[in-house]
């Protein structure tokens, strides 16, 4: 009898959910996905199939909406997702809906409202304060600190080159970590020197746990993942890096108020760190407490750390597989920058034309992010005619985007840094490795000097190489890298390189 019972709610449940999401199943029937759809967890099972990450489903859905104009659907639990891979459509989506969507609420325990992923009433103020800060003339400043970082790690790889290949990411990582850390709050954590730092480790364990989470939507609920038995070490990673940034906060904040308390002027020549220049704001605009202080630090040290590392990873990773490209880049930085007993400075790096087009080609065929997502909340026609309807959610997907053939090309696939030289782009939303649109990440400067600073340091003193002999025949330097989704996309060998020291007299 009580099975019965159940049969009869279970049925009435169905019956009232398909009739509250009608609008939303009916669109699921326009944008069709050739893949089984299970009952309560849709086409999650895509996402965690044996013997594959969840990378290669997201890739799988770019190959299915570059079949259906650019945008195809697909079940995640009981919500469906329009999956983009065509820029006309992603802009019309980015400019009119703003809010994330709810699966986004899985890094919240860490990093709470800060503005990456803040509702648009919170996200809208901060971003006001938070958009001076990110003006050219702090950038600059900061490239100092990139080139003293990145000189740290030319010195480090000393101890591998000429030996077996490595991973570059992990040196990569370190310096990434220094720089933003230097930058973003004025502090040395010298996690070059210290590759094991709790900090960067807690990092690391965050990212790859709630990457782990974020494909499957049984684990979303915090009712049922504090239950899994990681979840203790998963509060435990959240939990010092909040002390961490808290202590800094701290800090700062009471040497700036001795200053203003002591009539203290400032110093015009010293470079204010991005936390030094929120809380001056918040004093003068009374509008970040400490709590929304440390929300917006870890979203910078967050964001700035794995972006840039992995940025810079996979375009070492390509420039080893194309000797070529790289003596081009190496030309050029010789010409620009001189020698390596020369620094790298501010006015060097807009005049690496070369370097920054085959940073963007990298970024392309590789974005860290691959795919970001909005959510629908009032009805949006696209300009295909099509209408997503609220309750929808938006998966962007940026991989798809930056390798779709009809914007751009039938080599869409093959690391061509000459496309960002000598065409422009079809569409502003064809190339967006940072997001589009209002949202999008106030980094993008930031992080594009760090990666051309490290790249063109590392360039400059060694020549790099493929960890196999085999990965510069033709056939291998085209095919695709093996990727892993971990929050941030990654290379599935961990960016493994080999190092030859350069000569200091190498030169045009």
């Amino acid at each position: 009898m009580l099975w019965q019972i159940c049969l009869v709610l279970l049925a009435v449940y169905y019956c009232m959910w398909r009739w509250k999401n009608r609008d939303i199943i009916k669109l699921s029937k326009q944008l069709p996905f050739p893949y089984t759809c299970l009952p309560f967890i849709g086409h999650a099972w895509l996402f965690i199939r044996r013997g594959k990450d969840p990378i290669d489903t997201f890739r799988l859905l770019a190959d299915e909406a570059h079949k259906r104009n650019g945008i195809t659907s697909f079940w995640f639990g009981n919500n469906l997702y329009v999956n983009v891979a065509d820029p006309y459509a992603a802009d019309k989506v980015m400019k009119t809906s703003l809010e994330k969507d709810e699966v986004m609420d899985l890094v919240r325990p860490l990093i709470g409202n800060g503005s990456i992923f803040a509702p648009v009433t919170i996200w809208r103020p901060r971003r006001k304060v938070l958009a001076p800060t990110f003006g050219q003339k702090t950038l600059n400043n900061f490239v100092k600190i990139f080139y003293k970082q990145s000189a740290i790690l030319a010195d480090q790889l000393q101890s591998v080159a000429g030996k077996e290949k490595f991973s570059i990411f992990s040196y990569v990582t370190t310096y990434s970590m220094d720089a933003i850390c230097e930058t973003t709050m004025g502090v040395n954590v010298n996690a070059q020197g210290n590759i094991n730092h709790p900090v960067l480790k807690a990092f690391n364990g965050f990212c790859q746990m709630s990457a782990a989470r974020f494909v499957c939507p049984w684990l979303h609920p915090p009712s049922v993942y504090k239950y899994m038995p990681n979840y203790s070490t998963y509060v435990k990673h959240c939990q010092l890096l909040k002390n961490f940034v808290d202590k800094i906060i701290k800090t700062k904040g009471q040497e700036i108020n001795n200053d203003w308390n002591n009539n203290v002027e400032p110093d015009d020549k010293k470079t204010k760190t991005f936390l030094e220049l929120l809380i001056e704001s918040s004093r003068e605009n009374n509008v970040y407490t400490d709590l929304e202080l440390r929300e917006e630090t870890l979203v910078m040290v967050l964001a700035g750390t794995d972006t840039s590392a992995v940025g810079a990873s996979f375009t070492m990773l390509l420039l080893a597989r194309h000797p070529d490209i790289q003596e081009k880049v190496f030309q050029e930085i010789a010409h620009v920058c001189g020698n390596s007993e020369h620094p790298i400075e501010t006015d060097h790096l807009p005049s690496l034309k070369y370097l920054d087009a085959v940073v963007r080609e990298s970024l392309r065929l590789y974005p860290p992010v691959p795919v970001i997502v909005r959510k629908i909340e009032t009805p949006t026609t696209l300009p295909s005619g099509l209408t997503l309807v609220p309750g929808v959610g938006v998966a962007i997907n940026i991989w798809g985007i930056h390798r779709n053939p009809d914007i751009w090309g039938p080599d869409a696939n093959e690391f061509k840094p000459e496309r960002f030289i000598e065409s422009t782009l079809k569409h502003p939303a064809a190339f967006m490795p940072f997001s589009y649109g209002p949202r999008n990440c106030l980094g993008y400067q930031y992080a594009m000097m760090s990666m051309k600073t490290v790249i063109a340091t590392i360039i400059r003193n060694y020549r790099i190489l493929p960890a196999e002999d085999q990965e510069l025949n033709s056939c291998a330097s085209k095919a695709n890298l093996e990727v892993k989704f971990e929050i941030m996309m990654k290379h599935v060998n961990n960016f493994q390189i080999r190092l030859e020291k350069r000569s200091i007299n190498e030169c045009i």
